[in-house]
């Protein structure tokens, strides 16, 4: 999703292939084996087969509103560390959060307290006095992990309302009702490798 949100944010002309992960088309498998999405093939024949690449490579295309922090900047250092947390341990505590059926010798009480002293609570902290993760702005940190806070809310959202996580829950709705989030939610229909 945050590829998707990063190239419609980027006015980028792009023809999306939505795909069925239990049947991979060989065409997806070709450009990128490892078979996971998202995959991106550029003009230029450039394969890009992780997110967060796809998002930088947007940015790079098109950036109207300054989402990425000028490099080597404090703020593009402090953004790849959120990012690096978020992209591996939390996304590891929100698969145990999410699939508990997968993981039986953890406790999903555990995961969430982990998931709250790592990640969620320091976002809620961060965002006390300031609207964005970066600022008084969106920037690429917020739309980079946007998409799996909600996962998160949403494996129990019931719970994820009880906690104390008031900001961060506000910050959340604000993205879910935002118009990008909505386009980028459209439906299509499945591709095979068989249409034109």
């Amino acid at each position: 999703m945050r590829a998707r949100l990063a190239l419609m944010y980027a006015q980028v002309d792009i023809q999306i292939r939505e795909i069925e992960l239990r049947a991979k088309p060989n065409s997806m498998l070709k450009l990128s084996p490892k078979g996971t999405v998202p995959v991106l093939l550029t003009e230029n024949q450039l394969v890009i087969d992780q997110s967060i690449d796809i998002m930088y490579w947007a940015l790079a295309q098109n950036d109207p509103e300054q989402w990425l922090p000028e490099k080597d900047s404090a703020q593009m250092f402090e953004m790849q560390q959120w990012i690096e947390i978020n992209d591996g341990p939390f996304k590891q505590l929100l698969d145990q959060y999410k699939y508990p059926e997968r993981f039986p010798d953890l406790s999903r009480a555990e995961v969430l307290e982990s998931a709250m002293n790592l990640f969620l609570s320091p976002l809620n902290q961060r965002l006390e006095n300031q609207a964005f993760l970066l600022g008084v702005k969106i920037s690429m940190l917020d739309i980079a992990l946007f998409p799996f806070v909600r996962q998160f809310a949403a494996s129990d959202s019931k719970k994820f309302d009880e906690l104390p996580l008031t900001k961060l829950s506000e910050w959340l709705n604000f993205f879910i009702m935002s118009d990008l989030f909505h386009m980028v939610m459209a439906k299509y229909p499945v591709w095979r490798d068989t249409e034109e």
